[in-house]
């Protein structure tokens, strides 16, 4: 009789569980077909030293990518590690990155999730930039939520303006709704530590969240701000890929994940 009790405690205790799936996961668990290698640790040509939450105690990596990573060996970087992938597609109202048709159609191939993300310029209107945006990336349900890559761009050689944070954010909106109307999918958010601070984007929720944070984990640098993805390293070295690479990690176990893909790629 003890030992049916203790078994009907552990199911009840089981079922009642309040873990949250949105943390680092032990190299215990099993991995499971949407997941390339469980907790990949990838070399880095200028590795930080990680005082606490280190990447590699996440379960699922990524990387992403542009026409500066040229043609990249996706088997071998989906072998080496990587499970997802965010793709540049477009930037401005009148720029689109010559390799992301061959990146869109090869990471699907070669079954690894994927994105396509639009890189912000200041000097043209956002509903223009939705527009070319929807003009290239065709919609495609397996794939992943859409990006909008917010970020400063100091070395930009035609625009160098800074809206104020206000504007930046209204501006920000525009962008988002249309998209999400046209794809159905809420857009998710790329942005970096001095541009969600310069732009109080902590008060702006309700979206999905990848953060970039390279000299420490996200919670140091953002505080409790949700994420949903982190890009950790842009000095990364991923098989089949060559030069320098961004690596990202989802902030969630292999269960979340298989979860949020299920949620997100339908």
């Amino acid at each position: 009789m003890r030992r049916l009790a203790g078994l009907i405690m552990l199911m009840l205790l089981g079922a009642c569980s309040t873990v949250d799936d949105l943390s680092p996961l032990s190299p215990s668990v099993s991995s499971s077909a949407t997941v390339a290698v469980r907790a990949p640790r990838f070399a880095d040509s200028k590795p930080h030293e990680w005082e606490s939450g280190a990447p590699w105690n996440y379960a699922v990596h990524g990387t992403d990518v542009s026409k500066y990573q040229t043609s990249v060996d996706w088997p071998a970087a989906r072998a080496g590690g990587i499970s997802f992938a965010f793709i540049k597609a477009t930037e401005g109202g009148d720029r689109f990155d010559e390799y992301f048709n061959e990146h869109w159609a090869r990471t699907k191939a070669n079954g690894i999730p994927r994105a396509a993300y639009h890189f912000y310029y200041f000097c043209t209107p956002a509903a223009v930039q939705a527009r070319w945006f929807i003009r290239n990336v065709p919609v495609d349900r397996s794939a992943m939520p859409p990006v909008l890559d917010m970020e400063w761009n100091p070395q930009s050689p035609t625009c160098r303006l800074r809206p104020d944070a206000a504007t930046v954010r209204a501006e920000m909106s525009t962008f988002l709704e249309i998209v999400e109307r046209h794809y159905g999918k809420k857009p998710i958010i790329y942005t970096s530590v001095d541009f969600f601070d310069d732009n109080e984007l902590s008060g702006f929720r309700g979206y999905p969240y990848w953060l970039r944070s390279v000299a420490g984990h996200p919670r140091e640098k953002y505080g409790s701000h949700p994420f949903t993805f982190w890009q950790y390293t842009g000095t990364g070295v991923i098989p089949g890929m060559t030069g320098k690479a961004d690596i990202n990690v989802f902030n969630g176990s292999e269960t979340a994940w298989n979860k949020w893909l299920r949620q997100n790629t339908r």
